[in-house]
């Protein structure tokens, strides 16, 4: 879930801890934790909601940061046929856990054993054969280069490419930056391994 403006610095604040979504179907489910440009959420429940009977007096306006039921339906992104959606969540505090596992700058055979079978079977998986050591060789070797034109380097669409990277951040091995991607330093770990196995 992204959030705009205001809604950003509310629930990055702890703030809001509800939203409204126009949805073709849901795009979260309770209980799971999620990255948003506002921090880690825990989506606490999910129902759908029919716009039209959202009442001024409803106690979620306040909590979504809304000043009144037509500011919510005003707000409303997407087709006016889709269902929509009120979300309940938290912030999730504390340090995200990815980024911990990515600054691991030291891997122990387990560790890479471990490495190694998870991208051996993303590999065994692709449909466009192996492509995990080549993507993390090309992010070290051009970080910072957006995402299309790394796509475009090794012959990929960029929507899969950047698919298969956010596994590899997934892992700890990437950064994400404002645009594309660095390698981190478990990733770097990994590849100064491989290229001394």
């Amino acid at each position: 879930m992204l959030f705009a403006g205001s809604d950003r610095d509310g629930v990055a604040s702890g703030r809001i801890t509800v939203a409204y979504r126009r949805w073709a179907e849901p795009r979260v489910a309770e209980g799971r934790v999620y990255r948003t440009n506002a921090g880690r959420i825990e989506v606490d429940s999910i129902r759908q909601v029919n716009p039209e009977l959202i009442a001024d007096t409803d106690a979620d306006l306040e909590l979504a940061d809304r000043q009144n039921a037509r500011d919510v339906r005003r707000r409303l992104r997407g087709d006016e046929s889709l269902p929509t959606y009120l979300i309940r969540f938290h912030l999730v505090e504390g340090p995200d856990p990815r980024d911990e596992l990515a600054s691991q700058s030291v891997l122990s055979s387990a560790d890479l054993a471990d490495l190694r079978e998870r991208l051996d079977r993303f590999d065994a998986l692709s449909n466009h054969g192996p492509w995990t050591l080549q993507t993390l060789q090309l992010i070290e070797s051009t970080p910072a280069v957006r995402a299309a034109d790394l796509a475009a380097s090794v012959g990929r669409e960029t929507a899969p490419f950047k698919l298969d990277v956010r596994k590899l951040k997934n892992l700890g091995l990437t950064y994400s930056l404002e645009v594309g991607y660095r390698i981190s330093p478990r990733g770097a770990a990994y590849l100064d391994a491989t290229r001394s196995a």
